[in-house]
């Protein structure tokens, strides 16, 4: 499972307004959502697991105790089933871990769709969860950084094109200060991290990079 920091909320979502937001009777924290999201997940047969939050990691995969002050509780889930991409948005209750629980509830809920309605039904659960890919435009900094897919990708084409354009090796300052822009540009604009291991781990995605948990597989 890997972990976003800062929140990416899915475009085509209305958002809760602030004052309708109210505290949920479930009796949970941070670490029995997360769990308990994972299980519904996993029993659903979910890849690419992507947890959405503005809620910062430690190393060890634990949230600061400042989590408690954070102003936006909402929670965006996002992973790959059969084929599409899904997304689960909750922003209805006003703490993360509440939100992430009710995501894993309603994961559950279509669950049993699967076991006891129809294929036609489960179809039509999914449908209004279907991520929707943001209107392509391609940015001036996406053609000078080779139109990157992920930050990974950003850090090695910066890295191999400023070894031939720095002002100390023969380029020139106006080529280099450009690069540099378009990096930061890149960095800003939250590019997903794909996971290459089938397995589930926890990671924190920070606007210049990421930060893993140390004791993730």
């Amino acid at each position: 499972m890997e972990e976003a920091f800062p929140l990416y909320w899915p475009e085509d979502r209305t958002r809760t307004p602030h004052y309708q937001r109210h505290r949920s009777r479930f009796q949970t924290n941070f670490t029995r959502a997360i769990n308990t999201l994972n299980n519904e997940l996993r029993l659903l047969g979910a890849r690419n697991v992507v947890i959405s939050t503005d809620i910062p990691l430690r190393k060890d995969g634990k949230p600061y105790a400042t989590t408690r002050l954070i102003e936006d509780p909402g929670a965006a889930v996002y992973f790959d089933y059969k084929g599409s991409q899904m997304c689960f948005a909750c922003d209805r209750w006003d703490r993360v871990w509440d939100n992430i629980y009710a995501i894993s509830k309603t994961i559950e809920a279509i669950r049993g769709i699967e076991r006891w309605g129809t294929g036609d039904m489960l179809a039509a659960a999914f449908t209004g969860f279907i991520a929707l890919p943001p209107p392509k435009k391609n940015e001036w900094w996406e053609e000078i950084l080779g139109f990157p897919r992920n930050i990974a990708e950003v850090e090695q084409f910066y890295r191999g094109r400023a070894k031939e354009i720095h002002p100390d090796l023969g380029g020139s300052n106006k080529a280099m200060a450009e690069l540099n822009r378009a990096r930061k540009m890149a960095l800003e604009q939250q590019l997903p991290i794909r996971i290459n291991s089938p397995k589930l781990r926890i990671c924190t995605i920070f606007r210049s990079g990421v930060l893993e948990n140390p004791n993730a597989p």
